[in-house]
């Protein structure tokens, strides 16, 4: 995700947020959250996956994480847990529906408008899928085999489903269907003289995505024709794919840097590069979007294969080099942003102004600015 500098434009959390009554003067309650075997609000059916918290938990228990790693594993808990819930609709929708990921059962035309981005894009999406199902029960397998509480968000998934054949009929964590989408990380892995750590921004690479509302799978029906328009909301998940997945790339090495114990800065920095591997897998696909004008919208995808400029450039997917720490040293290929203060609020401000959370209760806000506050709060290594 961006560094909190980045986030103070958008939306205020504040705004979208109230304590509930009951909790008024005392704290969110973390009884809300402790998962009894895997945390729900994901799907119906969760595969392999659903005994591995409680298999794991019933492990002795090494020292009880302290009070800071347990925040920075939580709040990573639940993040991984609202990827999953929308990577699960994406992958009843456009991915493959197995043993491995169920739930759903696909849409042969959406599946036709993503594969032109590339052919193999439904299995991309299932093992990306899969990929954060394991993220979130390992995370919350090792807090209870710590001796600190799980996170779960079920209460929280009341949020409607796509109407569109294919996608199951559950209450969902998030909303891919009004989405704002930043596609300023384009721009900002193909610098070579800024760095958002050091206050810089980054232009759009899809202008028309960061404005507006856009649907990245079919609402109904109705949105698989005409084709242009389908094509449209194939290219928009594309693009988000990537911009999610850019985000954890950032938050786990952000995190890591608050990190203490030993065994749990191991598992922040063993599960952030598979996040890289992501993002560079999807920023590679976000550039075969086809440029095209939405015939509903009006949205446009712009060319970004044939373009010359160097910050737009389809192919440069590797991150070039830029500055670091202080403009005064050479520059280097790395990520960024990777500012530890403020992450996890930005990263909650971010997905919030995005517009993941449309429709959700004023307690799922809270609930997560708690959690955010309480990762912000652990203190940085050094």
């Amino acid at each position: 995700m961006r560094s909190s500098r980045e986030f103070e434009t958008g939306p205020s959390l504040d705004e979208k947020m109230a304590v509930a009554a009951e909790e008024a003067g005392r704290g969110l309650s973390r009884r809300a959250f402790i998962a009894s075997g895997v945390a729900v609000g994901v799907g119906a059916g969760l595969g392999p996956f659903g005994g591995a918290v409680s298999a794991l938990a019933d492990k002795p228990a090494s020292s009880k994480l302290s009070k800071g790693d347990a925040a920075i594993l939580r709040f990573l808990a639940a993040a991984e847990i609202l990827e999953t819930d929308f990577w699960q609709q994406y992958n009843e929708l456009g991915g493959i529906v197995d043993s491995e990921v169920p739930g759903g059962s696909g849409s042969p035309m959406y599946i036709k408008a993503l594969e032109v981005l590339d052919e193999d894009m439904p299995q991309y999406i299932h093992d990306n899928t899969e990929d954060e199902f394991t993220h979130f029960t390992f995370l919350n397998a090792y807090l209870e085999s710590r001796g600190r509480e799980a996170v779960d968000l079920k209460q929280f998934a009341e949020l409607p489903s796509s109407k569109a054949t294919g996608a199951q009929q559950i209450g969902r964590l998030t909303n891919l269907m009004e989405l704002t989408v930043d596609t300023s990380w384009w721009t900002r892995y193909r610098s070579h003289t800024k760095n958002p750590d050091l206050g810089d921004s980054f232009a759009q690479a899809v202008p028309g995505l960061a404005k507006g509302e856009h649907p990245a799978i079919p609402r109904t029906d109705a949105d698989l024709k005409p084709e242009a328009h389908l094509q449209a909301i194939a290219n928009t998940a594309g693009f988000h794919f990537a911009t999610i997945e850019q985000g954890g790339t950032s938050l786990y090495p952000a995190l890591a840097q608050r990190t203490r114990d030993a065994e749990a800065l191991r598992v922040v920095l063993s599960i952030g590069p598979t996040e890289a591997m992501h993002f560079q897998t999807w920023q590679d696909k976000a550039g075969n979007a086809p440029a095209i004008t939405d015939p509903q919208t009006g949205l446009e995808f712009p060319n970004l294969k044939e373009s010359t400029d160097e910050e737009l450039k389809a192919n440069l997917i590797m991150p070039e080099p830029a500055p670091f720490l202080r403009k005064s040293l050479p520059i280097v290929s790395i990520v960024r942003p990777t500012e530890t203060t403020g992450i996890a609020m930005g990263v909650v401000e971010f997905l919030t102004a995005m517009g993941l959370f449309k429709g959700q209760s004023k307690g799922f806000f809270e609930a997560l600015k708690q959690l955010a506050s309480e990762a912000d709060a652990a203190r940085p290594r050094g």
